[in-house]
């Protein structure tokens, strides 16, 4: 079977984790430090945050940026539930745009038309692996005073303009997840890349339960056991052995993303003149990661369903990203999104079909795939 994607770990992983076990912390350890110092160093960002999840790390970017009640924040409604959830859980309003049918990513003119006296976050996401349009995005958040949260859950390798997403400096907080099927895994895990000092020291404290033991922070101080809760934060850490394995995964990185880079282009040659299939754009100005790889059928073409249960009869097991967020009942019921408010999005979910992606595919996978798929869609076409 070929699933859609699948973790990569081999005897070094295996080691440093358990080198970790072996030692004196599993938790608040120095596996974390030199794991947030590599990432840093590795997206050229100024400082990386681990955190217990990708889901968490967008949660903390939100309260870090003062996103609340009586606040909204804008996202994509192709995406995973969590880019719009944290809003939610942060006692704001979510506002969804379109996408741009091409890249399917968030489409900055469609989030500026819906910026509101309200609006405080931008929320672009890096769908499958393909940065946003981040300039557009900041001078969007410059016109109108708002924050920029990437989330970059699917784009850990990519670059825009030549620069790693994480330090292009164009948002002012970066999310990142380590699930077993993103780029780098620590097994659930997340991360917050940011170049400002202040939100730094501030999603530390907020992923401690909102504690601060700094001296500069202090009110009083009764000894060298002394701490002080300023605000309400969560136990939102990483621990040390998962720190090692993602220490350990991000040594590969480049391979990692340049074997995606090499079935992506695999599957784009082998998709070529398909009828009734689209793939994302591909713009000039920025490298996609390929966290995905996702071909778009054309319903009038194509039964997305059928195809979808021939391929797994086949041992190819593919999925669906996203069923739009903004479809979702609890959205529908507690904010009244309906269908049609964003036809882009909802003509890319009737159509979109995410293939096996992972790096380690073998070339005769990838054949396997490219054959398989055009003789689903050639009997269905």
């Amino acid at each position: 079977m070929l699933p859609y994607g699948r973790q990569w770990i081999v005897d070094a992983d295996v080691q440093a984790v358990a080198d970790t076990l072996r030692g004196d912390w599993l938790t608040q350890g120095p596996a974390v430090a030199r794991f947030e110092a590599a990432l840093a160093e590795a997206c050229g960002a100024r400082h990386a945050v681990a955190v217990a999840n990708g889901t968490l790390a967008l949660h903390l970017a939100c309260l870090a940026a003062d996103v609340g009640p009586g606040s909204e924040g804008i996202t994509s409604p192709i995406t995973f539930l969590a880019s719009a959830n944290c809003f939610v859980t942060c006692g704001a309003r979510p506002r969804f745009a379109d996408i741009d049918p091409a890249t399917w990513n968030l489409d900055p003119r469609a989030a500026e038309a819906a910026v509101n006296e309200r609006t405080r976050a931008l929320v672009p996401v890096d769908f499958a692996g393909l940065p946003a349009d981040l300039e557009a995005f900041r001078a969007v958040a410059d016109r109108h005073g708002l924050v920029v949260i990437e989330d970059a859950c699917h784009a850990l390798g990519a670059t825009y303009h030549g620069r790693p997403v994480g330090g292009t400096g164009l948002a002012e907080m970066v999310c990142l997840s380590f699930h077993p099927v993103k780029h780098v895994t620590t097994g659930e895990g997340g991360a917050i890349l940011t170049d400002d000092d202040t939100l730094a020291r501030r999603l530390r404290r907020l992923r401690h339960h909102g504690i601060t033991k700094d001296p500069a922070e202090l009110t009083g101080n009764d000894g060298p056991w002394y701490y002080e809760m300023h605000e309400i934060g969560t136990n939102g850490r990483l621990t040390d052995f998962q720190c090692a394995l993602g220490q350990a995964q991000l040594t590969r990185l480049p391979q990692f993303v340049a074997r995606r880079r090499a079935v992506a282009a695999a599957y784009r040659q082998g998709f070529a003149g398909l009828a009734g299939v689209r793939l994302q754009a591909d713009p000039g100005d920025r490298t996609n990661a390929h966290h995905l790889f996702v071909i778009h059928l054309d319903p009038a073409v194509h039964d997305r369903k059928a195809a979808f249960e021939a391929l797994v009869a086949e041992g190819i097991v593919p999925q669906v990203h996203y069923v739009p967020v903004h479809l979702q009942p609890f959205y529908q019921r507690t904010f009244g999104t309906a269908r049609g408010d964003f036809p882009h999005a909802e003509a890319y979910y009737a159509g979109c079909l995410s293939l096996p992606m992972f790096p380690a595919l073998t070339d005769a996978d990838v054949l396997r795939v490219v054959a398989t798929v055009r003789a689903v869609l050639g009997a269905a076409a």
